[in-house]
């Protein structure tokens, strides 16, 4: 099969060398992908969200399978005009990806069908927000765009100063445009947070192994939010209990919701969980493997991927069994300086081998780019140093052993991934 991905990050390199296993595919596309990639695949520079752009490609190259790996292009209907149009496409309809282009969507088919998630009020003037916010009195409150805001949609106030303040960025600034025109005001869970992928065809939901991803940008969770800046697997958080009740209580309701509403979710969907004093209850949804989730999640997958795909497309995910390394994986984002406020482009980046690896470890590539014969920085997450390992701390001392072999002009990088993990695996 040849086949296309679509994106440009380390998700997308990770689901390129994942894909790049099987002996069914053969010719390897990314659009527009990256310096890294461009050695695993061929990049083709269209744009995730051009959908006569990708869809030409296909047709020109005769791809057997576009992979939507984004969310944008799949909150915009990729997957349904790919398939309207005869080209087959990995990823839920537009109708389905709302689960997390609206926030205030997933909200309310939770409290329709009773799947466990925090108290909400949602509103669209920030008077009444704000109204509310002094009205409950309690802080730490979630104020969260409704839309798709690049993962940064989210702000956590402490005090009524704060919350004042992301309601007027969110609705009246518009920061993230129109995505801010209404806000979910959410109670504030407390426990550990837990993050579980699952392929689904509709019907059957088949999880993929536990993570646990890091987002504040500096050591102790300190300083603003990021899109991750690494993660581990499993979660040692995530017992074959709390499993079990998330199987009965969440996955399967979800997708039994989504399809009672018309919306049959079909592909990757994304379940970020908080395991509170009363259980498990869910965080939010996305519509597609997470970054930087499938960094480590991908590489302990022992089942060929492109199975998965077309079980999930055929709808006989229920008659395949999913396998799994028994290993531990650790992710260290290398991002460059300023993230996640403005950060240079172009700073030449040493230590990597011409294939953009290093030994010891897989280098996943998220914002690089080829110039002069050099791998250069261009974007806030550069790389993601992903190992293998017997324990997550064997997992943790070779990525990190192999992150040092890294160096760029600004380089920052988080030294204490996977330290909360540790303790509790280590008791």
């Amino acid at each position: 099969m040849d086949i296309l991905v679509l994106g440009s990050g380390g998700r997308e390199h990770a689901i390129v060398r994942k894909l790049k296993e099987s002996p069914k595919v053969g010719r390897l596309y990314c659009a527009p992908g990256n310096g890294g990639i461009g050695k695993d695949a061929v990049c083709v520079p269209i744009a995730v969200t051009d959908q006569e752009g990708v869809l030409r490609f296909a047709k020109e190259n005769r791809v057997d399978l576009v992979f939507i790996a984004p969310e944008d292009p799949l909150a915009q209907g990729m997957a349904d005009f790919l398939e309207s149009n005869g080209v087959a496409a990995f990823g839920p309809s537009r109708d389905a990806a709302i689960i997390e282009s609206s926030k205030v969507f997933s909200k309310n088919l939770m409290k329709k069908y009773g799947i466990p998630t925090a108290d909400y009020e949602v509103f669209d003037d920030p008077e009444q927000a704000m109204a509310y916010i002094r009205s409950r009195g309690e802080y730490p409150v979630a104020v969260k765009a409704d839309g798709l805001a690049v993962g940064k949609g989210a702000i956590l106030a402490n005090n009524e100063a704060e919350a004042a303040e992301a309601l007027r960025v969110l609705m009246e600034e518009k920061i993230f445009g129109a995505s801010g025109d209404r806000v979910v005001v959410e109670e504030f869970l407390t426990g550990p947070e837990v993050t579980v992928l699952s392929f689904t065809d509709g019907e059957a939901v088949c999880p993929m192994v536990s993570s646990m991803d890091h987002k504040r940008v500096g050591d102790g969770d300190t300083g603003p939010n990021t899109g991750g800046m690494g993660t581990v697997s499993p979660n040692p958080f995530y017992t074959e209990a709390v499993a079990a009740e998330c199987m009965e209580k969440i996955f399967l309701p979800t997708v039994r919701a989504m399809k009672a509403e018309g919306r049959p979710f079909k592909g990757c969907l994304y379940f970020g969980l908080m395991l509170t004093p009363q259980g498990p209850k869910v965080i939010e949804y996305n519509c597609r493997f997470g970054d930087p989730e499938t960094q480590v999640v991908l590489p302990r997958l022992d089942t060929d991927l492109v199975d998965i795909l077309l079980a999930v497309r055929a709808g006989t995910l229920d008659q395949l069994t999913i396998h799994w390394k028994d290993e531990h994986a650790a992710c260290v984002i290398l991002a460059s300086a300023g993230y996640p406020g403005s950060y240079p482009k172009g700073k030449v980046i040493c230590g990597l081998g011409a294939d953009g690896q290093v030994a010891g470890a897989t280098v996943y590539h998220a914002g690089t780019a080829e110039k002069d014969g050099n791998f250069v920085t261009n974007g806030g997450r550069v790389l993601g140093v992903t190992a293998l390992g017997g324990t997550l701390r064997e997992a943790l001392d070779r990525a990190y052993a192999a992150a040092e072999t890294i160096t760029f002009e600004g380089v920052q990088y988080r030294r204490d991934i996977g330290k909360r993990a540790l303790e509790s695996a280590e008791g």
